[in-house]
């Protein structure tokens, strides 16, 4: 049996930077199909389109490293899931004025643990890098939370334009370098089962929910943020790489929103902005391999900054929520994973 490194190991891997993997290629194609629609969106005066951009170019995060044509088949699959996330975001944000405020709250948060679910069955039985729900959730939660800037047809056509350009960058990117031999393929989707696909499914849609339903209790502005740190850690292989994550999203989060305050503490135009969200998305892909603490350290503000771009809020509150609702979603997150090594080590007491 495979020993599980211990806790004091566990703590140091927060500092812990893994070795480089040629990581400036892929992370540099992944900037650049969000900066080319960014530009786009400044050009033509339409930077309230930003969060539509932003969750179709997440496609370009999908398959790295590995070949072309697994490249281009995983990411098309990919940017279907996303645009049809944001597509359904922006219905339920068109469709939220119409009905009281506390049952469109609720709708989103329903939502949103059924696309951590389904989205969850997609992903594990396609083999899709990176495995769980987190974009997914974190785009359709977004784009329903926010005030409806375009038609859901409008915001999953510019979502599903950006898909194609990062679909397209992936096939250059292969030319460019972007291979790595020591890359494993995720499993085919034969080899699972329809009763992992179940658990799987039950396990994203009740941390979804319960977080949520929490973060919306608590009065919060923003509890999705809570649904999508929940789901985080559960797409590591293992109880203690599960623990590990939720660890690392909670301290990356918090220095994350202290970059965030520097950040915003600047008269910025949305130009400005644009170019801050660009350079962290390619900062947060350096190091998203090599050390996830360190990369929440741009991914926090990425996030944050493009929901500004989008969607226009006060700094303090914004950031007060952010941290508040990241604890909330890990400590529901951790717990389904600690309940989960409980149960299974009493099956295995009594086996």
């Amino acid at each position: 049996m495979p020993r599980t490194a211990s806790p004091l190991a566990r703590v140091r891997g927060l500092l812990t930077i893994a070795p480089a993997r040629v990581d400036h290629i892929p992370a540099f194609r992944i900037a650049v199909g969000l900066a080319i629609p960014m530009a786009v969106l400044l050009l033509t005066d339409r930077i309230e389109f930003a969060m539509y951009v932003g969750f179709g170019a997440f496609t370009g995060i999908y398959s790295r490293y590995e070949p072309t044509r697994a490249r281009f088949r995983r990411q098309l699959l990919a940017g279907a899931m996303l645009t049809v996330c944001v597509t359904i975001g922006a219905a339920v944000a068109q469709l939220a004025p119409r009905m009281p405020e506390a049952l469109s709250s609720w709708i989103v948060i329903v939502v949103g643990a059924l696309v951590a679910g389904g989205s969850a069955i997609l992903v594990t039985s396609r083999g899709l890098k990176p495995g769980g729900a987190i974009f997914p959730v974190f785009a359709t939660a977004a784009v329903a939370s926010a005030p409806s800037v375009a038609p859901f047809w409008l915001a999953g056509l510019i979502a599903a334009s950006v898909v194609a350009l990062c679909v397209l960058l992936g096939l250059l990117g292969h030319w460019a370098g972007e291979r790595h031999p020591d890359v494993v393929l995720g499993r085919d989707h034969e080899d699972v089962t329809r009763a992992e696909l179940g658990a799987e499914f039950t396990r994203y849609f009740v941390a979804a929910l319960v977080a949520g339903a929490i973060g919306l209790a608590s009065g919060l502005p923003f509890p999705y943020w809570a649904q999508v740190a929940a789901v985080a850690p559960l797409a590591s292989p293992g109880h203690g790489a599960r623990i590990e994550k939720g660890v690392h999203r909670l301290v990356g989060t918090i220095l994350g929103v202290g970059v965030t305050a520097f950040l915003l503490s600047f008269p910025a135009e949305p130009w400005q902005l644009v170019v801050w969200v660009v350079l962290l998305q390619f900062l947060a892909e350096m190091f998203i391999l090599r050390n996830y603490s360190i990369a929440l350290l741009f991914i926090t503000p990425l996030a944050l900054l493009m929901v500004q771009l989008g969607h226009p809020q006060p700094a303090g509150p914004m950031l007060e929520a952010r941290v508040l609702e990241t604890a909330i979603g890990v400590v529901v997150g951790l717990a389904l994973v600690i309940g989960r090594y409980v149960r299974e080590r009493r099956r295995t007491l009594v086996a």
